[in-house]
């Protein structure tokens, strides 16, 4: 019986009691925006060391950062992420942050990747041998090619594991799609911010189906600046929806 288990006593999280003491379980963060200079998120090396700091006080262990890939917008790759990598853990060793530090890709479903995936070009993943692949989509329109994409990805020896499935108004909006999705063998990845309602009311009442359902399998931050650790937190940790997602088997502490 995991820690978890022996405070609340069911995997549910439905007996979770906010004056229980609460400590966060999850030591491994995936999904963010730390590599400096390269997509929307940190744009500088101290930006990143700061919120890496800030991680490191909230008891994480890890973090793997996960820079956006858009084939018209960011051209990133193991060719110019992997070398800020190295800079940022010289960083975090001069500065004396205890924390570790990896980098994957947050990879857009477009036709770039398709090519990618066709022409057998290394794909930036996580989780080892497991090869897991974030994915992302577009928030307004389920693109054409998604099942296509994430058919080949599963052929090619990858696991797909989709950012922010209740960000995407498509989903939120008929909730039955999640269990699709997942039925397919796509694992799905909740943003923390989505449950103190961050983004909107109808994103925050999408990923509380996901965690009711217990249909998530990673949390993670999709943190682009320090605004968005602060909240995470001072905010996050303390509410019914984060600690009754964390209740569930996760797989962050498996990365």
């Amino acid at each position: 019986m995991s820690f978890f288990s022996n405070i609340f006593n069911k995997k549910d999280g439905s007996d979770i009691r906010m004056s229980d003491p609460f400590i966060n379980p999850i030591k491994v963060e995936f999904h963010s925006h730390l590599i400096h200079g390269v997509d929307d998120g940190s744009q500088t090396l101290e930006h990143t060391l700061d919120v890496l700091k800030i991680y490191a006080e909230m008891g994480y262990e890890k973090v793997i950062t996960t820079p956006h890939v858009m084939s018209d917008y960011y051209k990133n790759g193991p060719e110019n992420v992997l070398p800020k990598v190295d800079e940022i853990r010289k960083g975090l060793t001069e500065r004396n942050i205890q924390i570790q530090f990896e980098a994957a890709a947050e990879y857009m479903v477009d036709e770039g990747l398709e090519d990618k995936i066709k022409n057998n070009e290394t794909l930036l993943t996580f989780g080892g041998n497991n090869k897991y692949i974030l994915i992302e989509l577009p928030f307004m329109t389920e693109p054409r090619n998604f099942k296509k994409v994430t058919f080949d990805l599963f052929m090619a020896g990858y696991k797909p594991v989709l950012a922010h499935p209740e960000r995407y108004l498509y989903y939120s909006i008929k909730k039955k799609d999640f269990e699709e999705i997942a039925d397919r063998g796509i694992l799905l990845q909740a943003n923390i911010l989505s449950m103190v309602g961050y983004y909107s009311k109808q994103v925050e009442k999408a990923v509380e189906y996901l965690i009711e359902n217990k249909l998530i399998n990673f949390v993670g931050s999709d943190l682009h600046h320090i605004k968005h650790a602060d909240i995470i937190k001072n905010d996050a940790f303390n509410t019914k929806l984060y600690r009754k997602a964390v209740s569930l088997d996760l797989l962050n502490n498996t990365l």
